[in-house]
């Protein structure tokens, strides 16, 4: 099993957050595992992506032109790397943040309203959590418990009294995400 996954939004949305948590809990999980970051040099506002590759199997390279998962948070990344997505292939998409949804009819495509819930849980940096969740749900490829180890190996030491709203972030997205 390997799956190949792009996450892209704005910085400031946790989007290389959410990829490295994502990678630390496919090492937690024993995988094969490549998270490689791209961003320009606004550290908030400017488009952020993240590719992340977890895998049974060695991984060949880090490098990606097609993807087995894209987990979309803005328009521009919309435009960007929907036509990037293996047919068959999963997009999810946050319902704040796309103004013109996806239109390709071979791919599965996902709406999670994250914005919407993490203002709902009055915590905006559940966001990335709650589309991780919602990720987790379609494609269980780590363990939930690999997760908070992530979390937990990602996360500042002063901020784990936040591990449970995040884990509780990460149930959300599993409730909320539907298929479009």
């Amino acid at each position: 099993m390997t799956k190949e996954i792009i996450i892209a939004g704005f910085g400031g949305q946790g989007v290389l957050s959410m990829g490295k948590i994502l990678a630390y809990s496919g090492l937690m999980d024993g995988k094969e595992v490549s998270w490689m970051p791209a961003y320009g040099p606004e550290q908030r506002g400017g488009t952020a992506n993240v590719t992340v590759i977890i895998s049974d199997e060695r991984i060949s390279s880090p490098i990606l032109s097609k993807y087995d998962v894209a987990i979309i948070l803005n328009q521009p990344s919309l435009e960007k790397f929907e036509n990037r997505i293996k047919p068959g292939g999963i997009l999810i998409y946050d319902g704040y943040g796309i103004i013109n949804p996806p239109t390709r009819k071979d791919i599965n495509v996902y709406r999670i309203d994250a914005m919407d819930a993490a203002n709902e849980m009055k915590n905006a940096k559940a966001f990335n959590m709650i589309v991780l969740g919602g990720l987790l749900k379609l494609c269980p490829i780590v363990n939930i418990e690999s997760v908070i180890k992530g979390l937990k190996k990602t996360l500042p030491e002063r901020h784990h009294h936040l591990i449970p709203m995040n884990e509780e972030a990460i149930k959300k997205g599993m409730e909320l995400i539907k298929e479009v």
